[in-house]
């Protein structure tokens, strides 16, 4: 191996804050949002944003299938490919993310793009949520989800499954090869989603709306490449192949509930030399700074608070919500939403409808709660 631990882990490290930049400019300028496209629907029956999001989404499970197809990245090392389906704390954590976004006012990646824009309230948001994720991970939340949820699961690896993606299930079931049912599988989401996509006229007269759909997917798709192909190789101490510079040691690509509790660890033990700059933290910065620019280069950069004390108690008891229920999810709008979508991982579709089922209802509690007010 010509290059060092060290530089590999650069390459992912900056590979990550690059793309991550990428993310948060698009973020900004196209007025990306998941919760914001299910509150447009909720609220005014309007598909756009929705169609945007759904564009990302076809955009990273075409890119991410060429790129295990031809053999530049093994999607099955991913975290969300594990071939235990623990669907009741997917269903869960889902959930609540969805809930709690809607009670913070956007999801993870939102607060992260709000907080480039000159956001105090989702700096706040952000810190509340990241000590929810590492208490999920590491603490008190992390012991009801371990003695609660993840014991409730289908062991596919018993049966011989390999990972949990749907083409696994399609390939045992027809009897085709592994590399054909992924193609078949990403095929017709991708078309289906597509077809969706642009059957409304109006989003194919917006350009800015496809550009940031077809941007922010191959960013994920990016990120993919960057963990699990750059960043992969040969440990000189151990002589295994490992994947440098990761928080979870596995294929990643964007997520940001984890990747925040593992900035805050940083922050907090920096002297802790086995700690360092990693996919994850990098992407989280890198989002904040992207959006940043676009902010100040836009001239739409403005400091923002909490409206009242209302305001804040509602925002951080989401942020709570999201902190737990994105780590037992294994991941939020756009960890599951987008990258784990990508994958074509059972689990990740679990994920996603409890997010959006989360999401739809609390509005819909919300938009009843005032009208009996």
């Amino acid at each position: 191996m010509n290059d060092s631990p060290a530089d590999l882990s650069s390459i992912v490290v900056a590979g990550g804050f690059v793309l991550a930049f990428v993310f948060g400019a698009v973020a900004n300028k196209t007025n990306f949002c998941t919760m914001g496209a299910v509150s447009d629907i909720v609220n005014i029956g309007h598909w756009g944003r929705m169609r945007m999001w759904l564009l990302a989404i076809a955009v990273a499970i075409l890119g991410a299938s060429a790129l295990a197809a031809t053999g530049q990245v093994d999607l099955s090392r991913a975290i969300m490919q594990r071939p235990t389906l623990n669907w009741l704390s997917l269903l869960v954590g889902g959930v609540t993310f969805g809930i709690g976004m809607t009670m913070a006012g956007g999801c993870a990646n939102k607060n992260l793009v709000r907080a480039g824009g000159g956001s105090l309230r989702s700096v706040v948001v952000l810190v509340f949520m990241g000590i929810a994720a590492y208490m999920t991970m590491r603490g008190l939340f992390g012991q009801w989800r371990a003695n609660w949820l993840d014991p409730v699961a289908i062991r596919l690896g018993d049966a011989g499954w390999t990972d949990q993606s749907l083409s696994t299930a399609l390939a045992r079931a027809s009897g085709m090869d592994a590399a054909g049912a992924r193609l078949a599988v990403a095929a017709v989401l991708a078309l289906a989603l597509l077809g969706f996509v642009f059957a409304d006229k109006r989003f194919r007269a917006n350009a800015t709306q496809i550009l940031g759909g077809v941007v922010i997917g191959l960013v994920v798709v990016g990120g993919w490449y960057v963990s699990g192909h750059l960043g992969y190789g040969e440990h000189p101490e151990t002589m295994e192949d490992v994947f440098f510079a990761t928080n979870s040691r596995m294929l990643e690509s964007m997520s940001f509930v984890g990747p925040v509790a593992y900035t805050l660890e940083l922050l907090l033990l920096w002297t802790d030399q086995s700690l360092g700059l990693s996919f994850g933290v990098a992407s989280a910065l890198g989002v904040v700074a992207g959006s940043a620019a676009w902010a100040l280069a836009s001239k739409s950069f403005r400091w923002e608070g909490f409206a009242n004390f209302a305001d804040l108690r509602r925002q951080l008891a989401g942020a709570i919500l999201m902190g737990f229920g994105g780590v037992t999810a294994l991941g939020c709008t756009i960890g599951q939403g987008l990258s784990g979508i990508s994958t074509l991982a059972i689990g990740s579709f679990i994920a996603l409808a409890g997010i959006l089922a989360g999401s739809a209802g609390m509005l819909k509690y919300t938009l009843w709660r005032e009208e009996n007010a």
